[in-house]
């Protein structure tokens, strides 16, 4: 519990199991349960109505509101009371109605939320996934169980994510994209079923990516999307490019040795 000197940063109705361990300037709203297991670091704003339980650990200066739901059980009717675990980093807005599960013991065992992200209300993240940094996952965002999302990553609303996804770093979604296949780095996916549709040059812009950057990324995209080429053929041209910053390495590897197939 809070140090006494701090109690009045807690609501007299929140409900916070003794065995929780909060530091003594977290804000808890009014009717939020914290139950046993729960640790939450310094600089939290938790508003009204929010439940975290479970293993889970809360890092610094996040702000969760209402109707929130992080640690609970994950649905998944494999799970059998293992201890497994939630691990939210720094800097997080965690908007209403967000669901974020524990892990299961069929993967590393912990889900896992990176630093700065911007999670909007309605999204649902499931057990084992894996959040980067400075990702934005837009209202009713759905991510199933085991995804992987990279950083810089824009989830448009109503994205749907298949279990076992992995979405590349400065990827974008457009709205209500159904993903099923694997998304490289820095690319656009279109609405309904995921197809390619171009470089994310703007979210790249917005992101300090200069012009000469962006030429050799569209120069990749282009040899993976653009000139019919088979996947490991498209894949040695990309070997071929001069590639200054890395960023077509990352891309190669990405697409190279990949247990699912990636959108095409």
């Amino acid at each position: 519990m809070p140090d006494n000197d701090k109690v009045s940063l807690v609501h007299p109705t929140a409900v916070i199991d003794p065995q929780a361990r909060i530091a003594s300037d977290v804000i808890v709203g009014p009717y939020s349960v914290i139950g046993a297991g729960v640790e939450i670091e310094s600089g939290n704003w938790i508003g009204p109505h929010v439940v975290i339980v479970g293993e889970t650990l809360v890092g610094r200066n996040n702000r969760i509101f209402s109707f929130a739901s992080l640690g609970d059980m994950p649905q998944d009717k494999k799970y059998d009371g293992e201890r497994t675990r939630l691990e939210i980093g720094d800097s997080n807005t965690i908007r209403e109605y967000v669901t974020i599960n524990r892990g299961t013991v069929q993967d590393s065992g912990v889900t896992q939320v990176g630093n700065d992200n911007w999670i909007m209300a309605y999204v649902h993240i499931a057990h084992d996934c894996r959040i980067g940094d400075h990702t934005v996952l837009a209202n009713n965002a759905t991510l199933a169980g085991h995804v992987h999302v990279g950083d810089y990553v824009t989830l448009g609303g109503a994205t749907l994510v298949h279990q076992y996804c992995h979405i590349g770093e400065y990827a974008f979604s457009a709205y209500g994209a159904r993903i099923n296949k694997d998304v490289p780095p820095f690319i656009t996916v279109s609405e309904g079923k995921a197809r390619p549709r171009g470089l994310n040059s703007e979210g790249l812009k917005r992101n300090g990516f200069d012009e000469a950057r962006i030429r050799t990324l569209k120069e990749a995209y282009r040899a993976l999307y653009r000139e019919d080429l088979p996947l490991d053929q498209a894949i040695e041209q990309l070997a071929s490019l001069d590639d200054a910053y890395g960023d077509v390495a990352r891309l190669r590897v990405f697409v190279t040795g990949r247990q699912r197939s990636i959108v095409r």
